[in-house]
Order: C-alpha cells, then structure tokens, then sequence
C-alpha cells in the first residue's frame, strides 16, 4: 500500500477520545457548506491535523469565512454553524 506524503499529522486525538484523520475531512470540491462540514474543518485546524492556510486553499474560503466559523464554535458550540440558528449568535 501506497502512503501519499504529506505535510502535518495523518490523525489527531480529540480530547473526546474520538481520533480525526484526513479522511473525516470534506472533499476539497465541496461547496455546498453544511454545519457538519464546518465543525469538520473548524475541529482539524483547532487540533492541528491541517493549518489554516491549508484549510483557506483546499476549500477556498476567506480567511475571515473561516475566523468566523472558529468564533462561532468557540462562543457557542458546533450548533451555531447552523444556518437556521445563525441569526441567533450574531452580535447586532
């Protein structure tokens, strides 16, 4: 079997106990952004499994679409990545 080189860890142990591999990321054409997929990237970045500039060029996002993904995680939980309780967790 053929391991394909990369830069950063192939797993990481979250502090759940759970582990996240590459593989539990969504694919880099992914455009359709459920609350899923978010927590997914936003979990890699914070635990070290990609770096930022990474998940900015894989999915092509802003750098402030991500800031804002990690904001509403760290403020809120996973929850407020849902589109339907967005408007509840945005300051005015």
């Amino acid at each position: 079997m053929y391991l394909k080189k990369i830069d950063g860890p192939r797993a990481v142990t979250l502090p759940d106990g759970t582990i996240m591999t590459r593989a539990d990321l969504p694919p880099p054409s992914t455009r359709r952004w459920v609350a899923s997929r978010k927590a997914a990237v936003v979990r890699a970045v914070d635990h070290g499994l990609i770096t930022r500039a990474e998940a900015v060029a894989t999915w092509d996002l802003s750098e402030d679409e991500l800031d804002s993904w990690q904001e509403a995680v760290h403020r809120h939980g996973e929850v407020a990545l849902k589109a339907t309780t967005l408007q509840r967790y945005r300051q005015p």
